[in-house]
């Protein structure tokens, strides 16, 4: 069973927000098993569910690389663990 992570992008749209989210994606080894992305008038939202098992990185540094990241792009990237995300959500 692979582990699972749920990656959120929103910020205004551009070109090339999904090359750059998705090669960051590839270099930390992270393969994309859902993905939705829609533009509201001019805000940009994506959100993905990726397998992480193949990652060497703890999902600690991958909120900080993916943080980074958004902070370099403009944009809002998140990731959580599937469990926390589930756990979040439970009612």
């Amino acid at each position: 069973m692979s582990k699972q992570g749920i990656v959120t992008v929103v910020g205004l749209d551009r070109i090339g927000i999904i090359a750059s989210v998705t090669f960051a994606l590839a270099e930390y080894k992270l393969n994309i098993i859902d993905i939705r992305q829609t533009v509201l008038n001019e805000f940009f939202t994506m959100i993905m569910v990726v397998d992480v098992s193949a990652s060497t990185m703890s999902f600690k540094d991958l909120q900080a690389k993916f943080a980074q990241l958004g902070e370099e792009q403009g944009l809002q990237i998140t990731i959580q663990s599937e469990e926390l995300f589930r756990g979040m959500h439970r009612i």
